[in-house]
């Protein structure tokens, strides 16, 4: 064989090899890391996997096609939740899917470099997940569920539904929570005369304990904030509320299906299928540090008329007319 023909052939084979190799490559299955800091039984939050793993369909990924899923669950033990952190880095996902801050400090601090799509991360410039809302700059992007300033809304909505309350208590979980919005609770609570209590807790028995003590005093209403902590513990608070006659803000309309008084905040679900949709862009090549960190463009206001009537109170016309939904 003359030199040219050797070079042409070999030159086909490695294009050819080239090829092939790419296509193999494009046709791998691709591995999801999926850490949550719930509990595997809660129906309402494999809903949302759900709608996540339906947006993924949507988009050409299918699990067991293209797509593997790898999950753990966390149920609000975080020396559980950095153990399986570690346990699904070492798996090396292209992308893994955090639904919380406790979620995404634990990936932050196995990798560097793997993709992080986040839900629900509070205050993720002032954690130092990201750079900046606009430009995240590393490996972590997503999309948080509530701004700062959404606290002084809860405590007005509060004082709407219910005016003669004048002490209210705040519940959330200190090693889980942010402590973002209680600047703007504070803020709100000067002007409305309202004095504030704060009830940090770490198990059931200090929720039952520190709610028995607070509705001694009359007068009394609740802010469940924002913490994966207080829906692992939701059934319990909304049992308490009613059983001390305690009207209640929660953050998330499944609260108030579940028995809650009034939620006003974000569709879970629909943040989830949005994850779902940067995962895809970033299967595809994209990097998180070009996809900006994402803020609620709408709020849902959700009331319980049900729990509103068994705690005597009288919804106000103008509260009713601007409700997303309301359930008799």
């Amino acid at each position: 064989m003359r030199r040219r023909e050797f070079i042409a052939l070999l030159g086909g084979g490695v294009a050819g090899w080239s090829l092939a190799a790419r296509a193999q490559q494009a046709g791998r299955t691709r591995r999801i890391g999926v850490l949550s800091n719930l509990a595997e039984n809660d129906t309402e939050v494999l809903s949302w996997v759900t709608a996540f793993r339906e947006q993924l369909q949507r988009a050409g990924w299918t699990d067991g096609r293209n797509i593997r899923f790898d999950i753990r669950w966390g149920a609000g033990d975080l020396s559980r939740l950095s153990r399986y952190a570690a346990e699904l880095v070492s798996l090396m996902p292209d992308v893994a899917f955090a639904d919380s801050t406790p979620v995404i400090a634990a990936l932050q601090k196995e990798t560097r470099t793997i993709p992080i799509v986040f839900v629900g991360g509070s205050n993720p410039v002032g954690s130092g997940f990201v750079t900046s809302l606009a430009h995240p700059g590393g490996n972590i992007t997503g999309f948080i569920s509530f701004e700062p300033d959404i606290g002084g809304k809860w405590l007005e909505t509060l004082r709407e539904i219910a005016p003669s309350v004048a002490r209210v208590a705040l519940i959330y979980n200190p090693r889980t929570h942010t402590g973002q919005y209680f600047q703007s609770i504070e803020t709100a609570a000067q002007s409305l005369v309202v004095n504030l209590e704060r009830l940090p807790f770490s198990d059931a028995a200090d929720i039952e304990r520190a709610l028995d003590t607070f509705a001694r005093e009359p007068n009394g209403g609740v802010l469940v904030l924002s913490d994966p902590s207080t829906q692992l513990y939701l059934d319990l608070i909304i049992t308490l509320a009613a059983r001390h006659r305690l009207p209640a803000v929660y953050p998330f309309r499944w609260f108030v299906t579940g028995g809650g008084l009034v939620c006003y905040g974000v569709d879970r679900r629909d943040q989830y299928r949005r994850a779902a949709e940067y995962v895809a862009r970033i299967l595809k090549g994209e990097k998180p540090s070009d996809l900006p960190v994402q803020v609620p463009t709408k709020y849902e206001l959700v009331i319980n008329l049900k729990t509103a009537k068994a705690l005597g109170l009288s919804v106000p016309p103008t509260l009713l007319a601007r409700a997303d939904e309301v359930i008799e």
